[in-house]
């Protein structure tokens, strides 16, 4: 049988089956229990995902395994029945596939520990080996036909797991499978090429990638690591369906099955040998792939090359991939984002409540500002993460330059990069005059011109401030600040041209509430320098009272409200809230013809009146 699969494999491209996990949970095992555990306690659920698989169409199943080794089973008091599961997986697996009226190979899956080796981890290399023995040996012993080691990041580890398994068995074939991120490199940072070069050696069957992303990204990353592999390498090449979100309290997944049909077309084009899916995928998914490759007139499709896919230069320089703000501004989608401020103090309840709700009215970004007014507030990097980890909603970091010298920049800026925070809004900030501490420091090394050049010049191209070389490039997407409504057009478009030179990716502006005084400001400077091009978010302010009206007119610099809005909140009494949210949906839908996005500020923390305003827009969405 292990030579029929090599034979088989090498005579046609043949099909795995999907995710384990993800159909597990889909039938109403919660998280918190030991998936691989249910080869004892629930053999009937296990047997009829692999039922589902191989009706689907899958040439192989592989085991519920993936967590059963001695360290993962021991957070569940499970250590001692290591063998057992792991057999119990195998004999599952091998009584549905020879209930099959075709011949279907069972693979004995293996995942990483969960924990770096030495020296990034406390994990000893000895200690690694004797727990990937003990459960390879127990699936070789049950009967699997391979073996497949999944998702594996630490490329130590994989060297451990598969001398253990060749231990076990000279002969049993072995697929070996990475995990790329959608930056191009494994989770510990190897590029491909890296890859290639420290496991090429390795005494497996079949090399590949799995999970982390989506089929384009597997691909992509596939391509490259076939570079540098040995000409005539089997690959394998098993996907997520895309980026999981959060939906109604389950785990979501995009992808559709009739898209990962198309793409298993263009795996076999790429010469691919196994294709199959990870986390998200279905039978139903499966059963496209099938169909898809049992077609004889079905054409590969033109998948179209993602940015960063030229192959020849992709170096340990390249940069990461881009910021799905980023990739909203390339493609030309509507911005719908909120600004919300950090706490005065370390409970963040409330403010992330308040992100849930504009998440749910429709949200696709959070704008977190930093000490807005001068005033003392937790540090919004931390909200920021917590944000991005918690509600799966990317964000904004406000990076005001008052009161940082060069070090502190830089230092910061690097500190958001490694929490995944790369959108970043270069902004002077508040003067310390007007806040808590008028005597603290208010100067600065760089204006916000030179730090949208440091992120997009210096750190983006690898290097710092004074030119000396990073470990690895940034990839910042960078905004400016903008004034629609300037008292001194002039002035604004000189200093809007330095921001665009320096690298500026988008603006965003103070509150806007003269639509026609915008759009002269945008004819005035293309009338000096052409055609607009920096994508445009647009602040709206949504008045809360009369009170409120005037003192944004009167003393704050750079809002004009114009008199007739003033007379209206002036009219509106004690019903101002609802007609400052009427007064803002009328403002975005005239400002979402010239405009990118919006950018809605909420007065006072009222963070649900911000959500009224937005619904206007998911009700009628803009023109892509």
């Amino acid at each position: 049988m292990n030579y029929n699969f090599l034979t088989e494999l090498d005579q046609r491209p043949l099909l795995g089956d999907g995710a384990m996990g993800t159909m597990i949970y889909a039938k109403g095992v919660p998280f918190e229990r030991c998936f691989d555990a249910l080869n004892l306690d629930q053999p009937a659920l296990i047997g009829e995902i692999h039922h589902e698989y191989i009706q689907a169409g899958a040439n192989l199943i592989q085991t519920n395994t993936f967590g059963a080794n001695r360290y993962k089973l021991a957070e569940f008091g499970l250590a001692e029945t290591t063998v057992e599961i792991n057999r119990a997986g195998v004999q599952l697996a091998r009584r549905v596939a020879d209930a099959a009226f075709r011949l279907v190979f069972v693979a004995g899956t293996v995942g990483p520990l969960g924990v770096p080796l030495a020296p990034i981890g406390r994990m000893r290399r000895e200690r690694a080996y004797h727990i990937f023995h003990e459960q390879t040996q127990a699936l070789v012993e049950a009967g699997a036909d391979l073996l497949i080691f999944d998702t594996f990041s630490d490329l130590l580890e994989l060297r451990e797991a598969v001398a253990a398994a060749r231990q076990v068995s000279a002969t049993i074939p072995i697929i070996a499978q990475v995990t790329f991120t959608d930056d191009g490199r494994t989770p510990l940072g190897h590029m491909p090429k890296t890859v290639a070069e420290q496991i090429g050696d390795l005494p497996v069957d079949v090399f590949g990638v799995n999970c982390s992303v989506g089929p384009a990204g597997v691909l992509r990353s596939l391509k490259l690591l076939a570079r540098y592999l040995p000409d005539g390498t089997r690959l394998s090449a098993q996907p997520n369906a895309g980026w999981p979100e959060r939906v109604g309290g389950r785990i979501m997944y995009p992808a559709t099955p009739e898209y990962f049909g198309d793409y298993a077309l263009a795996f076999r084009e790429a010469g691919v040998r196994l294709i199959g899916g990870c986390c998200g995928t279905t039978p139903a998914h499966i059963a496209e792939m099938r169909a898809a490759l049992d077609d004889p007139l079905r054409p590969a499709p033109p998948i179209s090359r993602l940015p960063g896919d030229e192959l020849d230069k992709i170096s340990p320089a390249s940069p990461l991939a881009s910021t799905r703000l980023a990739q909203r501004l390339q493609t030309g989608q509507f911005i719908i984002t909120a600004e919300v401020s950090p706490p005065k103090g370390f409970s963040t309840e409330r403010v992330m409540a308040g992100v849930a709700t504009l998440k749910e009215a429709g949200a696709n970004t959070i704008n977190i500002a930093d000490s807005p007014r001068a005033r003392m507030r937790m540090s919004p990097w931390a909200l920021c993460y917590l944000v991005q980890n918690q509600l799966d909603l990317e964000t904004v970091l406000h990076f005001p330059i008052r009161g940082r010298n060069i070090l502190r920049v830089q230092g910061d800026l690097l500190a958001a990069h490694a929490l995944n925070v790369r959108n970043v809004f270069a902004v002077m900030g508040d003067p310390m005059s007007i806040g808590e501490y008028p005597e603290a420091i208010n100067d600065f090394d760089v204006p916000p011109t030179g730090l949208i050049k440091l992120l997009k010049h210096s750190f983006n191209q690898g290097k710092d401030h004074s030119g000396e070389p990073l470990s690895q490039p940034t990839n910042f997407t960078v905004g400016c600040a903008l004034n629609l409504t300037p008292s001194d057009p002039k002035r604004e478009v000189e200093l809007l041209r330095k921001k665009i030179d320096s690298g500026a990716d988008f603006a965003l502006t103070q509150p806007v509430y003269e639509v026609d005084k915008a759009r002269a400001f945008i004819a005035y400077y293309e009338a000096e320098y052409g055609p607009w091009t920096l994508p445009i978010i647009a602040g709206v302010l949504p008045l809360y009272n009369h009170r409120h009206a005037e003192f944004l007119h009167n003393e704050v610099p750079g809002i004009v409200i114009p008199a007739e809005a003033r007379q209206r909140m002036q009219a509106a009494g004690e019903q101002g809230a609802d007609v400052g949210v009427e007064m803002a949906r009328e403002l975005v839908l005239q400002l979402r013809d010239f405009v990118q996005g919006i950018y809605l500020i909420p007065a006072f923390g009222r963070y649900n009146l911000a959500a009224d305003v937005i619904e206007v827009l998911v009700e009628k969405p803009a023109p892509a």
